[in-house]
Order: C-alpha cells, then structure tokens, then sequence
C-alpha cells in the first residue's frame, strides 16, 4: 500500500511556488554538461530525491535539460544553439520548472544562454556588382551589401574592411537603427580606356576571441556617365503585419525614383540582405517593388524579419532601404492544458480538499490572447483551485462515495481572452479506489426454511444470500453459522453451510415427532481489513410426513383379560353407549385426524360406531337371549397419504349381570395368559434372585444374635443387684410374626440424678423372684419384693394411628416390622434412651405410656418395657455410642457409693 502513503502526503500537500532559480551557460555546450545543482540550491537531501519525484517541466517541444534523480544535478540533455532559439534578441532565458511531490511543489528555473563567438558574419551575396560611369567624380558613394552575424554583443558584426586599391576606399555609415553598412567610396576618377574592370574584396569582422570574418567580392565595371542616383521615400520602413493574413497578402509596395532619364532611369528592385526564414516567408517584385507573404505567418515563430531592399538604375546605381516587418499576434492558438501531476485512483474515504491533481494551462499567444481562465465540468464532487503560474488544484470538494460513483470524467476548460474566444477541453478520468465500508447486507430480514421430515443427509435446505457495495476482497462474502446449541447440541450437527454459496445443508435426518423447528443465525463476512459483517436469523420448520400409525390408548391391545371385555346389560336401548376407543396419533395437521369404522363385525346393524368420536353404541334394541358374545375389529386410520392405521379387538358381552360375564371371559383367556418362554425365565429369575436374598438376610440375622448373646464387659458385677426391664416378645407372637428372636441388653434410669445403672437383658425364663428393686435413698439396703412379670398393658402399648412419624400423617406400617438393617437398630437404641430420659425427668406429655412409644409404634406391641416400682435407673445399651457415667458403678458395703460422698457427678 505504498502508493497510498504516497497519496496521503500528496492529499495534504499545497502547491507552492517558490523564487526562481537562475542558471547561466554558454550556447553549444558539450552534451551532459552541468547545468547547477538542484540538490544544493533547493535544500533538499539525497533521500527526498526519488521520494519527492522530481521532474521538469518543459513547454519547449524539444528536451534540453534532464534531472538526475541520483545526485540532483540538472544537465544538458540536447545541443543549444542561442541563434535558433532567440535569435537576434539580445537576452536568451530558456524558463523550466521543477516539479516536486509529497508535498507538491513548483520550483520555476531561468537558465539563461550566453553567446559564444560561434558564427562568421556573412553576406548576403557572395559577389557585388557595381557599374561606374567613367565619368563619376571622386568622392563618389556606392552602396554595398552589408553582412550579417548572428552573434550578439562583442561577437557580432564589428567592422568591414576593403581590399588595398587607389582608385576605392571603404567607409562605414551606422543607420537609425546602429547597424553598420559598407560604402564604396571612389578616391580617384575612373579612365574606361585604360582599366574597364576592378575586382576588390569586402571583408566583415566580428569582435569574438578569436575573430571570425566572412568576405565578398566586389566587381565593378567602368561605364559612361549616370550621375542621379535612385532615391527611396524613407531609410526604413516598418511594417505590422497580422499573422493572420493569408498568403500572397501584400506586405508593402517601394518606390525609388532617379531623375535620369531613358535607361539609367529604369529601376530594378532586390534584397541586398534577407534572412533564410525571411526569404521563405516574403518576395518581392523586382520591377514594382511590391513585397508579399508566400507562406503563412506563424508569431509564436517569428516575430519579426528585417531585410534591405537595394533600388538599382539602369547606369549601376544604387540605393538601399531597410524594411523592418513586425508580426502582430492574432488569437490563433488555442490555451494548452498539460497535467502536471495526477494521483488516481482516489481512496474514498478521502476528507474534503484532497489534491487530485495539479494542472498547468498555458497560451503562446500574447497580450491579452494568452490570458487563460479555466474551469471544470463537475462542480459538486470536485473544484479546481487556481494557484500561480497558471497553475490550477483539481481537490475534492466533498466525501466521496464509490458505491454511488466509481468513477469520474472531469473535463478542464480553458479559455483565453482573445476574440473571438479559443477554448480547449481536457478530459480527466479519475477512479475512485474501494474502502471497506459496506456490511454484507442480507437478501432478507430473515429466512424461513420449510423441509420434510426424513429428508436425506447432505440435503440442500435453503440458500442465503448477501450483497456488498464493496469492491474485490472487500465484497468477497464468507457465509458462516454462528454455534449455538440446540437442546445442548451444537447447531452444527443440525446444519452446514457452504461458506462462498450460502448454501444450507441437512446434517442430519430430522424427525418432526422430537423437533419441529429451530433456528439458528448465519453470519456474512467479507473479507476486508477489517472485515466486516451481520447476521441473519435462520429458521428450519420441519414438515410432518405421515410416518406414524394411531396409537390405540383404550381399549388397549395389551390389556389382561377382562380388559378387553365390554359388558353390555340386556336392558341396554337402542344408542346406548357400550365404550369409547380412544387413540392418539404423534403426527400433525391432517396427519393426525382420526377416524373410527368397525373392520369386522358380525351383526352390522347390532352396533354402530362414531366416525370422529369412536364411541361404540348399540344400533338396534338387543336380541332377548340369556347371553350374547359379539367380537368385533375396530380400525382407526389417519388422514395422512398413505393413510396408516392401526386396529384392536373388543369383546362384547350381553349379560344381566356380571356374574354371568365372568364364565364367558374364563373360556376365552387372554394372550397374556398364554405361558411363554419368556414368562417362565422370568418367574425362575425372581425366585432365584429372591432365594438368594432370604438366605443373605438368615446369615445376617444369626450372626447378630450370636454378637448379642454374649457377655457385657461388666461381668465382674452382679445382676442381682439392679432392677431388669424386659424388652421382649410373647412366644406366640414372635413364632408367627418373626422368623427369629432379638432382644437387647438394656441399662435404664428413670432418675437423672443417679448414677447407677440398672440392665435390661432378654427375657428367657427367668423367674419373677429375679426382679428387684434398688433404692439408694435407704442407705443402699437391698430388698426383694415378689412381683409378677407384668404384661404389656394400654399404658405401653399405641395403636396403629398412634405411631409418631416425620411428619404426622405417615401411613401407619404394619405391626410387628422388626428392624432390619444396622439404621434401624440405632434408631431403636435412641429412642429408647429417650423414653427412659423422658419418663426419669416428667417431661413426657404423653402420660405413663410415653416412655416406650417409640418401640410398641415403630415394632408393634410385642416390644413392651415392663413396668418397675422404681424409676430411678440409668440405662445403657450395648453396642451404642452411650457409655456408663459410673465405670463399674461400684457400691461399698455400705450401700452409698463412693460418687455421692465427694458430691459430684461424671458427665460423658
């Protein structure tokens, strides 16, 4: 992107003409020879050289300079001839400009041409002719071509000088306009006897190191007497003359007179001296004098001629005039338009006022014919900027757009001030270079894809499309899916899309029955720097194919059979509604509409069925016979095409009561009846699994009691000494409820202030002497009192609607549920340390029965804590995180433990 940089300097440039420059060189000087150093004399340095491009500027047709853009020196390109280009004039300047970019600059150059000694003066004849009347006195004159040297200064035409002769002698006479002419004067009087020819030799000198001379001859011959000379109106006539005038044009007319008479009054006129381009352009009558143009006059070429006209009598003698002719200009050219610098194409994002190119008009004609204005075509988008020079800016005059114009033809008018008016056009073809400021704009603000279900995989489901005003890579679409999920699939798997096409396809098979529609967005992005993009919303809305049959929900064809058995009273009327089939279909739309008809039916008039509501009612009053058995097939189809259905087989059964229904069902079992293979594998696979788990749990249960059977770590004390709270089960109870015993070992106390520990051990047979009372309150005295072994009574027992649940309105279990697994034997352990803590402290609200509430509603009235006088017993329960507060709880003979006297208590 160099050549925007470059642009950019170029956008934010001004033109700027700086002071001329001025060379000084010598005409014909060597080819390559220095002409200055641009490098030096326009501060520049060696980089900015080619950067800045510098170039000139010329408007002379041929090329005499050239810039090298290594070191910056302006050379000579082309030989110089000061003669060619400027003539007799006495200054030469050759004008160029330096044209610089980045920023644009115009360095205008005046070289000026010296002139060198390089041209002889010459004559304009080589041999002069003079015929003297012998009779011609001394001191007479004869008028001589006089030469011309093109030089100027030192080294034109200085002097002539005359071959040695006595009879001669040279004198130099300096018209109006100080040039020199030669005369021949005559010294002594000619004798045509004795000498009727004289050759002499004229020489011209210029003042040039070294001179250069340029000579003629001179012959005269000795004639008789003519003594009037012919005599011109004037020395030098001036003339202006249009270049316009055509050819053949008269130019002016002389008129020399001489008062001789017969021949020697006869006068023929001549150029003595004429330029080569003024002998092209003019001629002359001899015998008239008459001066006219043979070619046409151009003033940009010529812009003046001089030449000398010599009138000439019949007896050799002589007169000259000057005629100075001044070309005056004519409006003949047209103005020159010239592109001194173009920058295309334009980046369209430009700002207003960027330089687009810079324009140099010139006109060669003169005066007020060379005035140029110029002006251009577009003035909304561009304006031309005059500057100096003849310069003009062409900047933009607002934002540009290469959407709405591309490009652009700019036509530069310029006109002189001339009349009649010459007017030039010049046609400026300006591109605009594309940015990438366009988005891909979508066809639509949204796509609705319609496919049917089941399409193939890889099957095209729509195409988007997108535009963009852009150009090249700025308008290269890449269509992409942005990824989303569908039911946390990505949408990926759905969907693909072409990225150049935007073409859609199916990634998968879609089944309406799971997915209807979805969508998803694709975006668009080109492929600018930075690119840009947008998106559009996608949606796929799948199109039910009739690909599912009716579902029939009732009656259904897998029912157990009385299922499919309708019973139908005798005194059903005609209308009466026997049942309804009711079927479902996945489909949608007309797909999915249901109609019923009877497929098979013995007696077509006996039931009739709806075609839309399939209820089945009787179409006619029922045969009167004990018993009827009609079967018929119900068919319900779809609406779809091909349609599909599906059909069930319903039973009726006329009868009084459904008593009489029962022996007809019994004859015809069900299906499900039918034993099968498979049926049997499993009843064997359910009696093995369960066996299995009933031998799992006997092994589990033995060994917990054998665990539960054997001895506490407080051996070393006796029994006898505490109270025993039986928690039990009644044999007849725990011989037909559960399939082993289970019992605890169960420490209780009913006192929180005591600290001795009492046991509660199965009950086995053990004698009601056993139980015994303690009381520490009597000095540790021990008493046996014969009671009874209480039986559960109401106190202890709840019923089933009593039991405590989470939340109250448990379901009651069933009674006499022993637990099974480790939980429920730590929750019975808990809660009988509750019900103990409970019943020692009074805060039971539920009465007496309130300690064992928690075993009779949890495990059924069979678990019963018997009933002790004293309740002031510790408890503790084998196998719980619950230790005794008294290690070993030791009494002394006494009968006070050993803790109360010290009067404190061992808390755990």
């Amino acid at each position: 992107m160099a050549w925007q940089v470059i642009f950019l300097y170029f956008t934010l440039c001004s033109v700027t003409v700086a002071n001329p420059l001025h060379y000084s060189i010598l005409e014909e000087m060597k080819i390559n020879a220095v002409v200055g150093n641009l490098l030096k004399d326009l501060d520049l340095n060696t980089n900015e050289l080619e950067f800045r491009k510098l170039r000139i500027v010329s408007h002379n047709i041929r090329t005499y300079f050239n810039l090298s853009l290594e070191n910056g020196i302006l050379y000579i390109s082309d030989r110089i001839d000061r003669e060619e280009l400027c003539g007799s004039e006495h200054s030469c300047f050759m004008d160029l400009e330096i044209l610089a970019e980045n920023p644009v600059n115009v360095y205008p150059v005046k070289v000026e041409i010296l002139d060198i000694n390089d041209n002889s003066p010459t004559f304009f004849k080589n041999m002069f002719e003079l015929g003297i009347s012998e009779s011609a006195s001394p001191g007479a004159r004869f008028i001589l071509g006089n030469a011309l040297d093109p030089d100027i200064g030192i080294n034109s035409l200085q002097s002539y000088t005359l071959s040695p002769n006595s009879h001669f002698s040279l004198r130099e006479n300096a018209d109006s306009e100080g040039k020199k002419h030669p005369e021949l004067i005559l010294e002594q009087s000619l004798d045509r006897e004795k000498q009727q020819k004289y050759t002499l030799i004229l020489t011209a000198s210029d003042g040039g190191k070294p001179m250069k001379t340029g000579t003629a001859s001179i012959k005269i011959e000795v004639q008789d007497m003519n003594d009037n000379y012919p005599v011109f109106g004037q020395d030098t006539y001036r003339i202006n003359l249009n270049e316009s005038s055509p050819v053949d044009s008269l130019v002016l007319q002389l008129n020399a007179t001489d008062k001789d008479e017969g021949s020697n009054a006869e006068i023929t006129y001549s150029f003595s001296h004429i330029s080569e381009k003024a002998s092209n352009v003019f001629i002359m009558d001899s015998k008239t004098g008459v001066i006219k143009t043979r070619e046409e006059l151009d003033y940009e070429t010529t812009r003046s001629y001089e030449m000398t006209v010599e009138a000439a009598d019949g007896g050799g003698l002589a007169a000259k005039c000057t005629v100075l002719i001044q070309i005056v200009d004519v409006n003949d050219n047209a103005p020159e338009i010239m592109l001194a610098s173009l920058s295309t194409p334009i980046p369209e994002d430009s700002p207003s006022g960027t330089l687009v190119a810079l324009i140099h008009v010139k006109d060669l004609d003169s005066g007020d014919n060379c005035e140029v204005t110029c002006q251009i075509s577009e003035t909304i988008t561009f304006t031309l900027i005059p500057s100096s020079n003849n310069y003009y800016k062409l900047v933009t005059a607002t934002p540009l757009d290469r959407e709405k114009n591309s490009t652009y033809n700019i036509t530069v008018i310029a006109e002189d001030g001339g009349f009649p008016q010459l007017v030039t056009k010049k046609t400026i073809f300006i591109t605009i270079f594309d940015i990438n400021d366009n988005s891909p704009l979508f066809d639509k603000p949204s796509y609705i894809a319609y496919i049917p279900e089941h399409a193939l995989v890889g099957t095209s489901l729509h195409t988007v499309h997108a535009s963009d005003p852009d150009d090249n890579e700025n308008a290269q679409i890449i269509y992409s899916i942005i990824n989303t999920n569908i039911d946390n699939i990505p949408v990926t798997s759905y969907v693909s899309i072409n990225s150049m096409s935007g073409v859609l396809y199916a990634q998968r098979s879609f089944d309406y029955e799971q997915l209807r529609e979805f969508q998803f967005q694709v975006m668009a992005k080109d492929s600018g720097s930075p690119p840009l993009s947008s998106n559009v919303t996608v949606r796929i809305c799948i199109i039910d194919k009739n690909d599912n049959a009716p579902k029939i929900l009732y009656p259904s064809a897998d029912a157990e059979g009385s299922a499919l058995f309708e019973f139908i009273p005798h005194s059903a009327e005609k209308g009466y509604l026997v049942t309804k089939v009711i079927a479902v279909d996945a489909d949608s739309g007309h797909n999915a509409w249901l109609s019923y008809h009877l497929l098979q039916v013995p007696d077509p008039t006996l039931f009739i069925i709806g075609q839309y509501t399939g209820e089945i009612r009787t179409g006619r009053e029922l045969p009167d016979m004990d018993s009827l058995r009609q079967k018929i097939v119900v068919l319900v189809k779809d609406n779809g095409v091909p349609s599909l259905s599906s059909t069930v087989t319903v039973t009726m059964v006329v009868a009084e009561s459904f008593q009489q229904v029962l022996p007809e069902i019994k004859r015809h079992p069900s299906k499900s009846d039918i034993p099968s293979n498979a049926t049997f594998y499993l009843v064997v696979a359910i009696a093995l699994i369960s066996l299995l788990f009933i031998i799992t749990v006997l092994i589990t249960v033995i060994f917990k009691c054998r665990k539960s059977r054997t001895p506490p770590s407080y051996g070393a004390y006796s029994r006898n000494v505490y109270p025993q709270f039986t928690l039990g089960c009644p044999s007849e109870i725990s011989d037909t409820s559960l399939p082993f015993p289970f019992s605890y070992d169960v420490c209780v106390t009913l006192d929180s202030k005591q600290n001795e520990i009492a046991y509660l051990k199965p009950v086995q047979n053990v004698p009601t002497e056993n139980l015994i009372d303690t009381d520490d309150s009597f000095g540790g005295n021990v008493s046996t009192n014969q009671v009874t072994q209480a039986q559960p009574n109401g106190e202890w027992r709840f019923s089933q609607a009593q039991r405590p649940g989470p939340s109250g309105a448990q379901p009651a279990e069933e009674a006499g549920v022993w637990p099974n697994n480790q939980f429920e034997t730590e929750r019975l352990q808990a809660m009988i340390l509750a019900s103990a803590n409970e019943a020692a402290e009074g805060t039971s609200g539920l009465g007496g029965g309130t300690g064992t509430m928690g075993l009779s509603a949890r495990y059924g009235p069979q678990f019963t804590l018997q009933h002790v006088p004293d309740y002031r017993q510790n408890v503790y329960i084998p196998g719980s995180t619950l230790t005794p507060t008294n290690a070993g709880g030791k009494r002394d003979g006494k009968g006070g433990g050993n803790k109360k006297k010290s009067g404190k208590k061992d808390k755990k």
